[in-house]
């Protein structure tokens, strides 16, 4: 006969989802160096390059599946659902809210019939709405219909379902909504990661002005676990760094790197015909286009944000956007994607 271990005994299991990517992998890091036991879900086809080092359960499943979700939280106590499909363009737009829309749905529901005790859920500064000439926090919570672009309406619609969930079903989840993450170990890379590669091998001699809200990827994944820990179900809390202009983070590559700044901020208007001829050349080439429709739609507001209810709420700390900056290119070189 088995004897059980007494309850003060039992190990808890993890479950992060996303750990094969930049945020997910920063996030089971984190987990790993406070101890916890690990068990990581990845695609049989997702790069595994981010999981070096991890001492984890790998569990090989799509979160997809019911079935395969649903046998990878058995005996979990404590879920980080992270993964998205975090593309600014797909040539089948649909892809992309399916998939965050979809994965997140079953993950959650999984959750629930297991018994799993609580929840951070990894949405984004996506499902809020730019404050025009200021800085947007939690309370600017934007309709799918009101979301620019396909990933933004994704994320949108799968934060109103949590929310739901918890309203309705006590789903035990908290949400965090990070900004723009930088650092190492954004192996695809994200869209801001291909920004730092292209203007570090000084290829951007022009940009379109914007404004971003930088965060260092390894401080996100902190206020995960902050969130985690300190965060009351259903709430949401923006995990940001600094506001930054685009034209400022050009500039501070460009000086990093050695390489001279980009010239002059060029108008967004008459480059709407080149960028659909980008997407056009995708949808036959195949690839990822650089500049999206999508793209310049967003860069008429400045993404500003305040992190000011995660730090009062859960002590959230974030260091400064020029040593995230220096990680990220360090870590870009190492890697081989730029010099």
């Amino acid at each position: 006969m088995t004897v059980p271990y007494p309850a003060a005994m039992v190990e808890t299991v993890t479950l992060v989802t996303g750990a094969s990517g930049f945020v997910g992998s920063a996030v089971a890091r984190a987990l790993q160096a406070r101890g916890k036991r690990l068990r990581l879900i990845v695609r049989e086809t997702s790069p595994r390059g981010n999981l070096n080092g991890l001492d984890a359960e790998i569990v090989t499943g799509d979160l997809r599946d019911p079935g395969a979700v649903m046998r990878a939280m058995r005996g979990v106590d404590a879920l980080y659902h992270v993964a998205a499909d975090y593309r600014i363009w797909a040539p089948d737009p649909q892809d992309i809210i399916r998939n965050n829309l979809a994965t997140t749905q079953t993950v959650m529901q999984a959750a629930l019939d297991a018994g799993v005790s609580r929840i951070v859920y990894t949405s984004s500064v996506a499902t809020l709405k730019p404050r025009p000439g200021g800085i947007a926090d939690e309370h600017a919570a934007a309709a799918p219909g009101e979301a620019i672009g396909v990933y933004k309406q994704s994320k949108t619609e799968a934060e109103r379902m949590v929310e739901n969930m918890v309203r309705i079903s006590g789903l035990p989840a908290v949400i965090v909504n990070p900004s723009t993450p930088i650092g190492s170990h954004d192996i695809k890379p994200t869209p801001t990661g291909r920004i730092i590669v292209e203007a570090a091998s000084g290829r951007m001699p022009a940009y379109i002005e914007s404004g971003l809200n930088l965060v260092h990827v390894d401080d996100v994944a902190i206020g995960h676990i902050l969130a985690f820990e300190r965060g009351r179900v259903g709430e949401r809390y923006i995990l940001g760094g600094d506001d930054v202009s685009l034209g400022r983070m050009l500039a501070d590559i460009a000086q990093l790197s050695g390489r001279r700044p980009p010239f002059f901020a060029i108008p967004r208007t008459p480059l709407f015909p080149l960028a659909w001829m980008n997407e056009w050349r995708a949808r036959i080439f195949g690839g990822e286009p650089f500049l999206t429709i999508d793209a310049l739609k967003m860069a008429q507001h400045n993404m500003y944000y305040s992190s000011a209810k995660a730090k009062a709420e859960l002590g959230y700390a974030p260091r400064g956007y020029d040593e995230a900056l220096a990680d990220a290119l360090a870590w870009f070189r190492a890697a081989g994607y730029c010099r």
